[in-house]
């Protein structure tokens, strides 16, 4: 046998060991923000509560984007807070008027009730996580959900497409 035909061969069989990805990620960049352990949590800003003054809230979320197309999505979060623990999970939303099951004593939402995808869990203060999901369109909803965060303000709707 000829020796570019066992270079060959060769090289064929390389690639064969060579994982392929069969989709690119789209990558969405989370920021996570807050005025400060010395600021407080007040309450009364989680989703779906009516009249809600947002400018009053001291705890936000930052996306690159807030819509993207389905398929395997990245989320690139970054805590940029300098005092406190937070953290970002994926739940899909059935409507945008559906609120999420709020546990009173824990000051959280119950993650199982509400079928959180996924999270970057307890980021500390300018650390970093990520997590890749598959998402189908619709809507989501990302949360911190850190005792008090949600209700501090700290959620933000997201939206997939076709």
């Amino acid at each position: 046998m000829p020796v570019s035909w066992i270079i060959a061969i060769m090289g064929l069989a390389l690639l064969s060991l060579t994982p392929i990805r069969s989709q690119a990620s789209e990558v969405v960049v989370v920021s996570l923000f807050d005025k400060g352990a010395a600021a407080g949590i007040p309450v009364g800003f989680s989703y779906g509560m009516p009249a809600m003054d947002m400018s009053r809230a001291t705890m936000w979320m930052k996306l690159s984007a807030d819509s993207i197309k389905a398929g395997l999505v990245t989320f690139e979060v970054t805590n940029n807070s300098k005092d406190m623990v937070h953290e970002m999970l994926v739940i899909p939303l059935k409507d945008s008027a559906t609120q999420l099951p709020y546990d009173d004593k824990d000051n959280r939402v119950d993650e199982d009730k509400a079928g959180s995808l996924g999270e970057v869990s307890e980021l500390d203060p300018g650390k970093s996580g990520s997590l890749t999901l598959t998402l189908k369109p619709g809507k989501y909803l990302l949360i911190c959900n850190q005792p008090g965060h949600f209700g501090a303000g700290m959620w933000m709707e997201f939206n997939v497409t076709e």
